[in-house]
């Protein structure tokens, strides 16, 4: 078991894909010995935006707070707290923070070997 304060490992930087805006990052996971998926927290900052990108593993955009607008392959659709975007191998996806609030998310997904 590894227990890990999210305090100890956020830090403010540019929005992954494309760097549109900035974001708090909390890359929990990354403390993890031999770990086989990634669980990131992540509030997007007003005007931030992860851009898209295609991913090669099913993923999961879970909104905790805040509304955003989430792609996927063309489509759009609006999410906010308590929903989930499940995303599929494949896709071309991103999501933008809409609205005057931060949003506050989690993402996960599993890695194609263990770190």
């Amino acid at each position: 078991m590894v227990i890990i304060d999210e305090r100890d490992v956020m830090r403010e930087e540019p929005t992954p894909h494309g760097k549109i805006g900035t974001c708090t990052a909390f890359r929990i996971a990354d403390q993890v010995p031999n770990r086989s998926m990634e669980f990131r927290k992540r509030i997007l900052h007003p005007g931030a935006e992860i851009g898209l990108h295609l991913i090669e593993h099913d993923e999961v955009y879970y909104v905790l707070d805040g509304e955003g607008e989430v792609f996927a392959d063309g489509k759009s659709s609006p999410l906010k707290a308590g929903q989930a975007a499940y995303l599929y191998t494949g896709d071309n996806v991103g999501i933008r923070q809409v609205g005057t609030a931060d949003l506050t998310m989690i993402v996960s997904y599993p890695l194609a070997s263990k770190a």
